[in-house]
């Protein structure tokens, strides 16, 4: 089910897989579980967007579904009350002194090809959030997970505003399970801990 793309700019991807799939947060789960490097104490999620539009809500979104689940290994930065958008990010994110042994999971929704379209990607290394807008904000995170919501077309810009919000709520479901599975696992958590 995971399907390596051909173009280069996606060439780094861990992983693409359809936002709906049953077994999307396994996969998530396997792709950071090889992500994460070996001596982390603490994972932090940074859920890029706005609150405002519902194209743009998804790492909010995962962020406050993930808030609180593991406080003592897991920090989330970005969600629906205080989200991280194209005016608060550099602020926020910049004032931020990271402890060492840290690992930064980025997670933002984004335009891409056609045929990733609805889809879910990982990607080892930061994203660019807002590059598909043409804005120019700081590289963010140790990997990324991105909700790939439409097509990277100029003239389906303003359409993140009607972006359809089941769309965005599979695959916010789909991401935070994903993580919380990640990092019960990593953190050694019982596999009855609630995710």
């Amino acid at each position: 089910m995971i399907d390596q793309s051909s173009d280069s700019k996606n060439s780094m991807l861990e992983g693409v897989f359809p936002y709906n799939d049953k077994l999307a947060p396994l996969y998530i789960r396997n792709s950071l579980f090889t992500l994460i490097p070996q001596g982390t104490e603490h994972i932090y999620v940074i859920g890029i967007g706005s609150n405002q539009i519902s194209g743009d809500s998804l790492g909010p979104f995962v962020g406050t579904l993930l808030n609180e689940k593991f406080p003592n290994h897991l920090t989330v930065l970005g969600n629906l009350q205080f989200p991280l958008d194209a005016l608060t990010l550099e602020k926020e994110y910049g004032s931020i002194s990271l402890p060492n042994n840290s690992f930064i999971i980025a997670i933002d929704s984004v335009l891409g090809s056609r045929k990733i379209v609805n889809s879910i990607a990982i990607r080892k290394g930061s994203l660019r959030p807002g590059e598909g807008l043409g804005k120019k904000l700081p590289a963010i995170g140790d990997c990324s997970i991105m909700g790939v919501i439409q097509e990277n077309d100029s003239s389906l810009h303003s359409s993140l505003f009607h972006t359809n919000l089941h769309l965005i709520y599979t695959m916010t479901i789909t991401i935070a399970k994903g993580i919380c599975l990640a990092v019960r696992q990593y953190f050694r958590y019982p596999s009855n801990y609630p995710i």
